[in-house]
């Protein structure tokens, strides 16, 4: 019990370093023009906040009636459809050689809208359930949108500050998202195995993959937008549905199912962002071949 419950610590610890260590590290990289200019092509934000806001909620309710899930099962996946903007984006995009400034941009318009969203649909989908959107903001705020304000402070008074700690605050996300990983799997392995004899899992996984395939489909003409999206409407915002369900639920298996849609999210879109970074490669080494004919 005791093991157990250090492994809950340190996987709760490497979220909240990976987190602050992603979010500081885009802000020492970018300028705020940079984050913003990919939000002036409206149509890409209509069609991102209607993967994430509409399609996304509409797939995990679908799944929930088809597969016939458990009550409790049913709520956390629906929490993970409504909760968007997870600082995961970032590391994803990154891997996947997608367009950052648009990640960037995609992740603070998710994660605020989420702030005020999740509070307004959620008691129309369940009865009886009361959200306090100012404990979602607080945790936000003080683990996304705050390091990000400071990396974009650091980068446009002290640039040259910013190129030295940009690297080693990489470094230090790259190692802590491998212990998020490595560190939430074990904290949570009994009661992931518990929902094996569910459709939990299977719910999880078709989850994820129809995300990506929505994301992918409405992320505009060009490949680093679509990969962006497609892996940004996939990486469910698991802190903020985190924080709804321990406010409002008492069964453990809804932070169970919430813990597993986050698992299956991992293990699915980190080779997802690498196969789309060989894409994207490889179709600039045939652009870099025509052009040299």
């Amino acid at each position: 019990m005791e093991l157990a419950k250090l492994l809950i610590a340190a996987a709760n610890a490497s979220v909240v370093v990976f987190v602050v260590s992603s979010t500081l590290g885009v802000g020492l990289r970018l300028t705020v023009s940079e984050i913003a200019e990919p939000l002036r092509n409206g149509r890409l934000v209509a069609l991102s906040l209607l993967s994430n806001f509409v399609l996304c909620p509409l797939v995990a309710i679908a799944l929930a009636s088809v597969l016939r899930l458990d009550e409790p099962l049913r709520v956390g996946l629906l929490l993970c459809g409504l909760a968007a903007g997870a600082p995961f984006i970032l590391k994803l995009a990154d891997l996947a050689k997608g367009n950052m400034p648009f990640a960037v941009g995609l992740m603070v318009v998710l994660m605020v809208i989420t702030v005020g969203y999740m509070p307004l649909i959620l008691p129309m989908l369940l009865a009886g359930v009361s959200v306090d959107p100012l404990k979602i903001a607080r945790s936000l705020v003080l683990v996304m949108l705050l390091p990000l304000a400071i990396g974009l402070a650091v980068r446009a008074w002290y640039a040259s500050v910013a190129a030295r700690l940009a690297p080693v605050v990489g470094k230090l996300s790259s190692v802590s998202m491998i212990l998020v990983v490595t560190l939430t799997t074990a904290a949570y392995i009994k009661s992931v195995l518990s929902v094996l004899g569910t459709f939990g899992v299977l719910a999880a996984i078709v989850f994820t993959g129809v995300c990506i395939g929505i994301g992918w489909i409405l992320g505009g003409p060009t490949a680093d937008t679509r990969a962006v999206l497609a892996l940004g409407t996939a990486q469910r915002n698991t802190a903020a549905a985190l924080v709804v369900a321990g406010q409002n639920f008492d069964d453990p298996s809804v932070v169970v199912m919430i813990t597993v849609v986050m698992i299956v999210a991992f293990a699915m879109l980190v080779p997802a962002s690498r196969f789309l970074a060989r894409r994207a490669e490889g179709a600039h080494v045939v652009v870099g071949a025509t052009a040299g004919r």
